[in-house]
C-alpha cells in the first residue's frame, strides 16, 4: 500500500475525529448497543451518539431491539452535539419523517389513502401520526356522523385521505370523514341497485322520531310510519322498537331520485286477521283490553292489531247514557263473541252476555259442591 495514501487516511480519520457534528447534520453510522433506554450509535466521532427511545420512533408501540441490532448501519439526525456527558445526541425519527414528507406528497398528489396511527386527543382534533410524520385530524374531520367524545378515535388505526402537506411548515392534514363519506356512497349505489318494491329486508334501527322510525338498510336510510308499526295501536315507536335493533321490514314505497324509501314493520309480520275465525269463535269468552270509548260502544283489543265492538247495549245489564259511565281505557274485560267477520274485519262482542255466562257457571258450580255437601252431611247422619 502506498505509504502516502495511508498517511492521507490516517489524517481523514484523525481530522473526522475530531470535527464537531453541528445540529441538523445527517450522518451515517453504526449501531453498537440497543439498550432499555435508547440506542448507542458510532458516527466516527471521538464518543459516540445516543438516540433516545423519544427520538428513535414516534410510535411508542415500537422496541428499537425490534426494529435494528448491532452492527446495522443507519442515518442518524443530529440533535446536540454534547449531551453534557461528552455524548452526542441523535434523532432516527426525524432522518425518517424526511424521507417520509416526500412519500407523502406523492400519495397526496395521487389522491390515494394512507393508514395513520391515532394519538392524543387536544382542541380541535386528534394528532394522527404517518410513519414519523405528526399530523392532525380536525374534528369536522374524524367522522361523517356528529362525534361527542373525540378521545373514543384515540390509539386506532385509521385509513385518511390526506387534505394537505405542507413540509417547510411540517404540516400534514388528514380526514377520515372522507373515506366514510365515499364508503357511504359505494353502499348507496350498491343498494339501489338491489331493491325493489315489496321486498322483504333486514336494517338496524338507528333514530325514533314521534312520526315513526328511521332504519338504515345499508347506505340508505329508510322510514317507517308509525301507522306501519304495529297491527296494533301504539302511541310511540319506543313501545315497539329502540335504537339499535335489527328489524325485518317490508319496502312499501320508494323513489330513488328524492333517495326515499317508505318502509312498513307490520306488513313484513303475519296479519294477525288471517287466522282470526280460527282463533276466535262464536260464543266464547275471551279476556280483552278496552282501547277506546265512542258514544254509541267501546273498543276492545284482543291481541294486537285485533279489535272488536262492544256496543253500548251490550256493556251493561242496566241502561247507560254513555261507555264513560262504566269502562275506561286501559281497563282489562272479559268478553262474549257474538259475530266474527273476517273480510270487514269486524268483531262483534259482549261484556254483558259474558258476565250473565260467567255469572251462570258460578250458580252451577255453588249447586253442585252444595248438592255434594248435602249428600255428605246425610252419609255422616247415617254413621
Amino acid at each position: 500500500m502506498d505509504s502516502n495514501n495511508t498517511f492521507n487516511e490516517l489524517l481523514e480519520q484523525e481530522e473526522k475525529l475530531f470535527t464537531v457534528p453541528r445540529r441538523g447534520n445527517i450522518v451515517k453510522g453504526k449501531v453498537v448497543q440497543v439498550q432499555s433506554d435508547g440506542v448507542v450509535v458510532n458516527i466516527g466521532y471521538k464518543s459516540d451518539g445516543i438516540i433516545p427511545l423519544n427520538e428513535f420512533s414516534n410510535n411508542s408501540d415500537i422496541n428499537p431491539k425490534d426494529m435494528v441490532k448491532e452492527g446495522d448501519e443507519i442515518e442518524v439526525y443530529v440533535l446536540k452535539s454534547d449531551d453534557g456527558e461528552g455524548n452526542v445526541v441523535l434523532s432516527k425519527k426525524r432522518v425518517d419523517a424526511i424521507k417520509d414528507w416526500d412519500v407523502i406528497a406523492k400519495i397526496a398528489k395521487e389522491g390515494s389513502t394512507v393508514t395513520v396511527r391515532t394519538g392524543e386527543a387536544v382542541k380541535g382534533g386528534i394528532i394522527a401520526y404517518f410513519n414519523e410524520i405528526r399530523g392532525f385530524i380536525p374534528a369536522s374531520q374524524i367522522s361523517n356522523q356528529y362525534v361527542e367524545n373525540i378521545d373514543e378515535y384515540s390509539g386506532k388505526e385509521l385509513e385518511v385521505k390526506i387534505v394537505e402537506v405542507n413540509k417547510e411548515k411540517n404540516k400534514a392534514i388528514f380526514s377520515h370523514r372522507k373515506i366514510l363519506a365515499e364508503r357511504a356512497e359505494e353502499m348507496k349505489n350498491k343498494l339501489w341497485e338491489k331493491i325493489e318494491k315489496d321486498m322483504v329486508m333486514k336494517g338496524e334501527v338507528k333514530r325514533l322520531a314521534d312520526f315513526g322510525a328511521f332504519v338504515d338498510l345499508g347506505g340508505v336510510d329508510g322510514l317507517i310510519h308509525i301507522s306501519e308499526m304495529s297491527w296494533g295501536r301504539i302511541k310511540h315507536p319506543s313501545e315497539v322498537v329502540k335504537v339499535g335493533d335489527i328489524v325485518e321490514v317490508y319496502i312499501k314505497d320508494l323513489d330513488k331520485e328524492k333517495n326515499k324509501i317508505s318502509l312498513s314493520l307490520k306488513q313484513a309480520m303475519e296479519n294477525p286477521w288471517e287466522k282470526v275465525t280460527e282463533k276466535y269463535v262464536v260464543e266464547d269468552i275471551v279476556e280483552g283490553k278496552v282501547v277506546k270509548l265512542a258514544g254509541f260502544g267501546a273498543f276492545v283489543e284482543l291481541e294486537p292489531g285485533v279489535e272488536g265492538l262492544v256496543h253500548i247495549s251490550q256493556i251493561a245489564d242496566k241502561r247507560i247514557a254513555t261507555p264513560g259511565e262504566v269502562l275506561e281505557v286501559g281497563q282489562e274485560v272479559s268478553v262474549k263473541i257474538l259475530d266474527v267477520k273476517k273480510e270487514e274485519k269486524r268483531i262483534s262482542l259482549s261484556i254483558k252476555e259474558a258476565q250473565e255466562t260467567e255469572d251462570a257457571e258460578e250458580f252451577v258450580y255453588e249447586n253442585e259442591e252444595e248438592e255434594k255437601s248435602t249428600i255428605g252431611d246425610v252419609l255422616k247422619s247415617k254413621e
